[in-house]
């Protein structure tokens, strides 16, 4: 499952690695998008209280790119990965990509924070705020921060557990004009199993 799919484009990266995908979202333009895009594709549209009742599937794999960076508050958070746990083949995994606090802190090769000093004092559930600059629309993209330390709060209180944590940095051989990607990870990584009872 590809959940918070939008559009679907991670929704067709796993279809072309052989995955068998459903992709679910709350925001039914996208996911009518999605169908647009990819008519043979199976999009589900979902509530924003979370997947309970949309689909009785179960899965071994579950990927959310960055949906949870839109989701404020911890009850919620642990409320949609327990319904996500529910959904886990015995053996499942949740791969969990979500924003790190100092993407909120930096500036970057396709993101900017220099307008907004707030985010410095943001806690876990805080809304920030950062401008995307290699799109015409200059827009801020509101976020909600979360810690490491929260994130793995709220899978401890949905029933997971983190087997691995990647926070990935950029290398200096790259062609791109990197600012901070190789020093400081701006997204981090989760990967999610069933906790052991």
């Amino acid at each position: 499952m590809d959940f918070g799919c939008g559009t679907g484009r991670s929704t067709r990266f796993l279809q072309k690695l052989g995955f068998e995908v459903t992709g679910v979202d709350i925001a039914e333009d996208m996911i009518r998008k999605a169908r647009e895009i990819d008519p043979a594709g199976d999009y589900r549209l979902i509530g924003d209280g979370g997947i309970a009742g949309v689909t009785e599937d179960a899965f071994d794999l579950t990927l959310s790119a960055f949906t949870f960076d839109n989701i404020p508050t911890m009850d919620l958070k642990v409320r949609i990965f327990g319904d996500l746990r529910g959904l886990l083949e015995h053996e499942g995994t949740i791969v969990n990509l979500v924003s790190t606090p100092e993407i909120y802190t930096h500036e970057w090769a396709s993101f900017s924070t220099k307008d907004y000093p707030e985010n410095r004092q943001a806690r876990s559930g805080d809304k920030v705020r950062c401008v995307i600059t290699d799109i015409d629309d200059r827009r801020p993209v509101e976020d909600f921060i979360w810690t490491d330390e929260d994130y793995r709060e709220i899978y401890r209180r949905a029933g997971l557990e983190p087997i691995k944590t990647h926070k990935p940095l950029a290398r200096e051989d790259e062609p791109y004009e990197w600012v901070n990607e190789t020093r400081i990870a701006p997204w981090a990584i989760y990967v999610l199993k069933k906790a052991k009872d």
